[in-house]
């Protein structure tokens, strides 16, 4: 399965606007560049490349990632020090349940940059739920039913592709992901979208949160 980071496993108070808008100020000197930029679902190297193109950083965008990564990192882990947030209700219990069964492997598909995605991780006190920290992140692709798609392949690491591949976030972008990728898709209304939204999106089950334990477990392992 795959885990979306950003209110579906955890809220970081919006840590990560905060660091990337600070990054930004450091590598090009410009303030707020973040301020009109929609966040919500999509894939960090979207988002950059959309600030980037507004303040006319770079002919190819693109190029910048791996610099502007190496600057967000640093902000980001101080930014998480600095802003209260919290796990999503029930999530340490469900993580811990599945991280017992040897026939689930727990993976990311998130927009988030792999490093940073790491750093919320390890600051929420999760990231032994995910060795390797296998999956699909925001450096992979800039579209997030691709990085979905490259996640599966790498959580099957070779296998018969006959594995049921779930995949759970918080917004109509990862429900798309999961139904173009055919997993299926759980959608937690933990974020901005209701349980209707989701549904209405195409989520093969939404539920508010996953604080039933038991109730998360019959959906994600499909028993």
């Amino acid at each position: 399965m795959l885990w979306d980071i950003d209110n579906t496993l955890l809220y970081t108070g919006g840590a990560g606007g905060v660091a990337m808008t600070r990054a930004f100020r450091e590598l090009y000197g410009v303030d707020d560049a973040f301020g009109r930029v929609e966040f919500s679902g999509r894939s960090d190297t979207a988002i950059f490349i959309d600030a980037a193109r507004t303040h006319a950083i770079a002919q190819d965008p693109a190029l910048e990632i791996v610099r502007f990564i190496d600057a967000y990192l640093p902000h980001m882990e101080a930014a998480l020090r600095e802003i209260r947030g919290a796990l999503m209700p029930g999530i340490d219990a469900v993580l811990a349940t599945l991280s017992e069964r040897p026939d689930v492997t727990q993976g990311l598909g998130t927009g988030n940059f792999r490093r940073t995605g790491e750093a919320k991780l390890v600051h929420y006190g999760i990231a032994h739920y995910f060795p390797g920290t296998v999956g699909g992140f925001g450096d992979d692709h800039e579209s997030r039913d691709e990085l979905v798609r490259i996640g599966i392949e790498r959580l099957r690491n070779g296998g018969s592709g006959d594995e049921r591949v779930v995949v759970i976030g918080d917004t109509p972008h990862d429900v798309a992901a999961a139904k173009a990728n055919g997993a299926f898709a759980l959608g937690v209304a933990t974020g901005r979208d209701s349980v209707q939204r989701l549904h209405g999106c195409g989520a093969d089950a939404a539920v508010e949160d996953l604080s039933d334990t038991d109730a998360a477990l019959h959906l994600i392992l499909g028993a």
